[in-house]
């Protein structure tokens, strides 16, 4: 046998060369894409091939024209979005993946995979401190797990009152009421959309200045509440501006009053304070709902596409998603099927990079790196919050942090000076950093969770960004 048998597939062999000099090079690179959309549209643009080409020649043309419209969201300067590292041990299983072409959808077509699912779901439940009975949906984000464990929330309330929505459809079901803070993030409302539930079924909670639900305000919603037939309440662990929690334990406790109501989590990140000793005390109560959203490929550090769909009744997970069909084997006692618990049939095998990750980590390198990044998230705020005209919005409590250029009070002249500072900084390329809107004005936002991210690169991107901000200022 060989030992290098890699070297029967030259495409793969550059391939992986081409991969590691972008990784290994992506400190000295331009914090922002070199192309604009348009320039890289130019860029690609070509006839449509007639003939076939070498594979080898292929791949290093793709990464030719590829690369100077690529962000550097694997390096330690890389603050724009709630984004992960793609870890090297998560891409390299991710590889495997891909190579090994496998159809993850049932047990019996893939055993490996539907193992894999199996024993990451176990592990992510134990260091999440969730239900270890609770089943687990491998989906492409929180987005779709939002969407998954809603569409099992909605299935089960109507099935305590007698409705099938999966014989029946929603057509003269009984309304549903659902219950949010205003704060919620976007991609909650898109998963409700997906399941058929219009902005006329929401009820939203006022927010706090950091974005979590009033605790009173709730109690008071869920009390008008009482006689309607379901209630879907939908909390966040980890506000996408600020990071903060809503009152879980308040909620579950008000959330219990009511005689048909399911609980959610959005935990798209935040959901992972649960494994990191200090910072547990942020998702308290978390425990006491019915679902769980939550990403892989933030702090997990997976690579993309990576989400779980966490429901405590699998039954009513299994209802809202199996796929049936006389070509599909059954399953036995003691197995399960990827596909019973996501909206796809024919999909990818994400509980590979999952496991990697999970044994490349572990209990105790997971706490440390939220931990890590939580400390780093303090320091920045502290470095920013010093230079005269810059304000820290938010209260620093897990990895988010929401600056503000200017005046420190909401006005035009500082949504201005916000959007050119974001410009400048983004201009310069030593860190990158994006903006959001949020409560009607902008701010700039950092999201401290690559693990790559350290105390230097930290103190290196407050110091662009205030320099940025003083060239915005003079």
């Amino acid at each position: 046998m060989l030992e290098r048998p890699y070297e029967l597939i030259p495409v793969w062999e550059r391939a992986s060369e081409l991969a590691s000099a972008f990784r290994v090079g992506i400190g000295d690179r331009v914090q922002r894409p070199l192309q604009t959309y348009s320039e890289s549209l130019a860029t690609f643009e070509a006839p449509t091939p007639e003939t076939g080409s070498d594979g080898v020649a292929i791949v290093e043309e793709l990464a030719r024209l590829a690369e100077p419209g690529l962000h550097a969201m694997t390096g330690a300067h890389f603050f724009g979005w709630v984004i992960g590292n793609s870890h090297e041990v998560g891409v390299a299983a991710d590889w495997l993946t891909s190579a090994w072409g496998q159809n993850a959808g049932n047990h019996s077509a893939t055993p490996a995979a539907a193992a894999a699912e199996a024993i990451s779901a176990r592990w992510l439940l134990d260091i999440l401190r969730l239900p270890p009975s609770a089943s687990v949906g491998f989906v492409t984000g929180a987005t779709m797990a939002n969407f998954v464990c809603l569409a099992a929330a909605r299935g089960e309330v109507l099935r305590r009152l007698g409705w099938d929505v999966e014989q029946l459809g929603l057509y003269g079901a009984p309304p549903i009421t659902i219950v949010l803070g205003e704060d919620a993030h976007s991609t909650v409302f898109s998963a409700l959309q997906y399941i058929g539930f219009g902005h006329a079924s929401i009820r939203k909670v006022p927010a706090d200045t950091n974005g979590s639900m009033l605790p009173d305000a709730f109690a008071q919603v869920m009390e008008e509440l009482q006689t309607a037939p379901a209630v879907i309440v939908i909390s966040q662990a980890g506000q996408i501006n600020s990071g903060a929690f809503d009152p879980h334990t308040a909620i579950v406790e008000s959330a219990r009053k009511h005689p048909n109501c399911w609980h959610h989590v959005d935990g798209a990140f935040g959901l992972w304070a649960r494994a990191c000793p200090d910072r547990a005390f942020l998702a308290e109560g978390v425990d006491g709902a019915d679902s769980w959203a939550t990403d892989g490929h933030k702090w997990l550090q997976t690579p993309y596409d990576s989400g779980y769909a966490i429901v405590r009744d699998p039954e009513a997970h299994r209802r809202a998603m199996t796929i049936a069909a006389s070509y599909l084997p059954p399953i036995e006692a003691g197995e399960r099927d990827p596909s019973h618990y996501v909206p796809e049939l024919s999909r990818r095998a994400r509980g590979f990079s999952t496991w990697a990750m999970l044994r490349c980590l572990g209990r105790q390198g997971v706490g440390e790196m939220v931990d890590r990044h939580c400390h780093l998230s303090r320091l920045m705020a502290s470095l920013l919050a010093a230079e005269e005209g810059i304000t820290v919005m938010n209260d620093v409590v897990l990895n988010q942090i929401a600056v503000r250029f200017g005046p420190s009070e909401p006005s035009e002249l500082g949504d201005d000076l916000t959007r050119k500072t974001i410009a400048a900084v983004q201009a310069e390329g030593v860190c990158f950093a994006g903006g959001a809107k949020w409560k009607g004005h902008w701010i700039m936002r950092l999201s401290v969770i690559g693990y790559s991210i350290s105390e230097v690169s930290a103190r290196e991107s407050a110091e662009a960004i205030i320099r940025g901000w003083r060239a915005v200022r003079g």
